[in-house]
């Protein structure tokens, strides 16, 4: 798990051509121009989901993780907590290899993504995104999936 400023992200470059794409989008995109859905960036390689929501209670939350992609997820307006917690350890509920998707049971920390801040979840990291700082906030956020 990595959490950093977008100012920063060419740091993150040699990481992979995949985050490379991801990171670069977010910082030539101006979201507030942007609609929610999904976005192409390099066909189903690398791909943008950009969301808009309110945060929620962690009592509403649940964690969750991916084999088939990674995520980049940016915050572009508002800010949430995020859970983190390494999946090794976790119990793991059923995989749903259509969505890339399983959720999982365990105890994990959790940090603030605020606007301009980045984060990368890897398959390895479990993560709850979503979660209300104090009370319920406005979110647009960018999702950026990129395969492993």
């Amino acid at each position: 798990m990595i959490v950093d400023e977008l100012e920063n992200a060419a740091q993150y470059y040699s990481l992979g051509t995949g985050i490379e794409k991801a990171l670069r989008y977010l910082q030539d995109t101006d979201f507030s121009q942007v609609m929610p859905g999904r976005y192409d960036i390099d066909g189903d390689a690398v791909y943008a989901l950009v969301q808009e929501y309110d945060s929620k209670p962690k009592s509403e939350g649940f964690w969750e993780a991916h084999h088939t992609y990674l995520d980049v997820q940016y915050v572009a307006y508002g800010a949430e907590h995020m859970g983190y917690r390494p999946v090794k350890g976790m119990e793991a509920n059923p995989y749903d290899a259509e969505k890339d998707f399983y959720t999982l049971e365990g105890e994990g920390e959790f940090y603030m993504l605020r606007a301009g801040y980045f984060t990368i979840l890897k398959p390895q990291d479990a993560h709850m995104p979503g979660m209300a700082i104090d009370a319920p906030r406005s979110i647009k956020k960018v999702v950026v999936k990129v395969q492993v």
